[in-house]
């Protein structure tokens, strides 16, 4: 009787430890295998992400085995922490914001001509050059290319600006817009770029791996990026800061940026209402192909909007560098957004599979086939 006694004890004890052991143990994370197979099948090297919807904040890291040792990233040394990635194009949603700010301000009018703040010398065209404002670029209905040449060369800085459309007849996104009106706000401020920008955003909000321009911090926490077939193609440096497509950031940072787009309250409700109201126009991406997706995409102030069954409007920029791809939506109906980057090819090739498993959305969203359906 007593060893059986004994033995009941002994048994009760135990199972208090092991529930003990059970509840100190780490939950399940359902998120991070599911993103590495991802990628894996996409042939992703590297992904950064990062979500908040009503308060749940996912944050991930998480390399490819197939491109980085096993061994280094069991460690945590694979990659370093943080990645910096290339932005891309979400480096216009940033310098969007600053315009913003300083239309709120005062500092510049949407709609005087950008000409009135700077010269209109490298335009072939000076009478349509002349008709540019803020708001058309913001809206990408400037008539311009997206670039007259590699923006990135020695030539661009001086080549020849021609359009390709008649000033504020249809949709026509155009880095070169975003350029010109760069050089308006550097104009107006008497600062370049990066300086602003670290005055009005960076530095507000804790943004500390971010710039348009190169850092010394970038030499080892910049990532190489991937083409379509693998191949490396290193970090990429660019010549000259350009707020079209040069912002260096880290998905934690650009998070700060998109948490003010949603709930911050340096923009007043007023100026928020500018900025995020779409032209009436749809954003017909091939003048020649009117797609069903673009039914639903329209631009507003420097920022894509997507008119969402499920969740209404939807605030939204896609990043391509080409070996550097990323992505942003904003979803004020769920409180939330994601963003993520990745240094490959292949980086949109996820979006479906991404914002099903982290939005649990019901149906794609249109941005999918928007940036990925080609111009057939």
């Amino acid at each position: 009787m007593k060893n059986t006694s004994f033995q009941k004890a002994i048994f009760c004890i135990l199972c208090i430890i092991g529930c003990m052991c059970a509840s100190c143990a780490p939950k399940a994370d359902p998120y991070k295998d599911a993103i590495k197979d991802i990628i894996v099948k996409a042939e992703v090297p590297l992904i950064q992400l990062e979500s908040n919807f009503n308060g749940e904040k996912l944050s991930y890291q998480i390399e490819n085995p197939n491109f980085y040792d096993s061994v280094k990233i069991a460690a945590g040394e694979a990659t370093p922490k943080p990645a910096v990635f290339q932005a891309a194009s979400l480096s216009k949603v940033v310098f969007a914001y600053i315009v913003m700010k300083m239309y709120q301000n005062g500092e510049i009018d949407l709609d005087t001509p950008i000409c009135n703040y700077t010269d209109i010398d490298r335009f072939e065209d000076k009478e349509s050059a002349a008709k540019l404002t803020a708001r058309l670029v913001l809206n990408h209905r400037t008539g311009l290319p997206n670039w007259s040449t590699g923006p990135s060369s020695e030539e661009w800085p001086t080549s020849t600006i021609t359009f390709k459309f008649p000033v504020d007849s249809c949709y026509g996104y155009s880095g070169e817009g975003f350029a010109f009106l760069q050089r308006a706000v550097e104009k107006i401020r008497g600062k370049k770029i990066d300086e602003i920008a670290k005055e009005e955003v960076f530095a507000p909000l804790g943004m500390e791996y971010t710039s348009y321009e190169w850092q010394p911090m970038y030499d080892t926490l910049c990532v190489d990026g991937y083409n379509k077939d693998g191949e490396n193609r290193g970090k990429g440096r660019h010549p000259r800061a350009n707020v079209g497509y040069t912002l260096r950031t880290c998905a934690a940072d650009y998070a700060k940026f998109l948490n003010e787009l949603l709930s911050g309250n340096s923009l007043k409700p007023e100026t928020k209402e500018v900025f995020f109201t779409p032209c009436k126009e749809k954003a017909i991406r091939y003048a020649n192909n009117h797609r069903e997706c673009d039914n639903s995409i329209a631009w507003a102030m420097g920022i894509g909007t997507e008119d969402n069954p499920e969740f209404g409007k939807v605030l939204w920029h896609w990043g391509d560098n080409g070996s550097f791809k990323a992505l942003f939506l904003v979803i004020p109906s769920a409180n939330g957004y994601l963003t993520y980057f990745t240094n490959s090819n292949h980086g949109h090739d996820i979006i479906n599979d991404i914002t099903a498993l982290i939005i649990k959305n019901q149906a794609p969203f249109a941005v999918n086939d928007w940036i990925n359906k080609k111009n057939d």
